[in-house]
């Protein structure tokens, strides 16, 4: 794309009220009139060509709301997980924006834009420090994915952040030409310890995500009880421990977004076919770790 085409893309997310529009959406989004909500659901199959061959309702006239549509679950055995216990697997069903060594504390968004561990982590540079010189992928969803997350790897919860920001798209132009995006907008970024060491997943909201659910905690931060920036740890074992399967879900955007996985350094081996756009299926094999000592 042109450089006039992406500052056309990313006008929208720097002129509109971001945290207005997904309030209308995250109401728009769970309507239950029967019109209204099919109307939503008819045009996101036709604009984005959702194929509904995998899903486990695969009739679109089967879902109350939009919002139901949007975070539907495939049919059992619709997603492999690959590998061993060893092999960790792509989070979701996406495009990789990026993939590779984190440098230092510094991770590639697009050419020529980076941002830190730190500020993607909200601060929390004790656990930076866990992952500098690491690794780390970014995975894009689209419109059209299926937008359940999965584990990378099997994993143990250690805690769970949630840091407001901003709610930029965060589609290919916007990456191309927003400083520092996926450390400015909201994300929830869930610590796991896993065999390999610690495993982060990060999930980035965006301009049309109304609401990020986990398995563990239900809706996070949901319209109407904001929060600043709050952090929830969980014990290793015993009452109130999470412990989640690879492949395992993990959470889902309603809607949009970004997922970012981090491990730390000398434990992974990237699959040697990885290349930035390439078309992602969860449970897909991304690379193998090597376990702690």
């Amino acid at each position: 794309m042109s450089w006039f085409s992406d500052q056309l893309a990313c006008l929208p997310s720097r002129l509109l009220p971001q945290h207005a529009i997904s309030r209308l959406i995250y109401v728009l989004a769970r309507s239950r009139r029967p019109w209204f909500k099919q109307l939503l659901i008819n045009g996101l199959v036709r604009a984005y060509r959702v194929d509904l061959a995998d899903a486990q309702q695969p009739d679109p006239h089967d879902y109350p709301d939009f919002v139901s549509f949007f975070t539907r679950a495939l049919r059992d055995g619709a997603r492999p997980v690959a590998g061993d216990e060893q092999t960790l697997v792509s989070p979701a069903d996406g495009a990789l924006s990026m993939h590779g060594r984190i440098d230092g504390d510094r991770l590639l968004q697009a050419k020529g834009r980076s941002f830190t561990l730190g500020e993607l982590l909200g601060g929390d540079f004790q656990l930076a420090d866990e992952l500098s010189d690491g690794e780390f992928c970014t995975v894009y969803l689209a419109p059209r994915d299926y937008h359940r997350v999965h584990m990378p790897l099997a994993g143990t919860l250690r805690s769970m952040t949630h840091i407001p920001g901003r709610l930029f798209s965060v589609q290919g132009a916007t990456a191309r030409h927003v400083d520092r995006l996926y450390a400015r907008n909201e994300r929830l970024v869930c610590v796991f310890d896993t065999a390999g060491g610690p495993l982060v997943v990060v999930l980035v909201g965006a301009l049309l995500v109304s609401s990020i659910t986990t398995v563990w905690a239900g809706e996070i931060n949901p319209h109407g009880d904001r929060k600043r920036l709050w952090r929830q740890t969980y014990p290793a074992s015993g009452a109130g421990s999470v412990h989640l399967a690879r492949g395992a879900e993990l959470g889902h955007f309603a809607m949009g977004s970004t997922v970012i996985v981090l491990v730390p350094a000398g434990r992974l081996s990237w699959d040697a076919a990885l290349h930035a756009g390439v078309a992602l299926r969860c449970g897909e094999a991304l690379g193998t770790v090597t376990p702690a000592d």
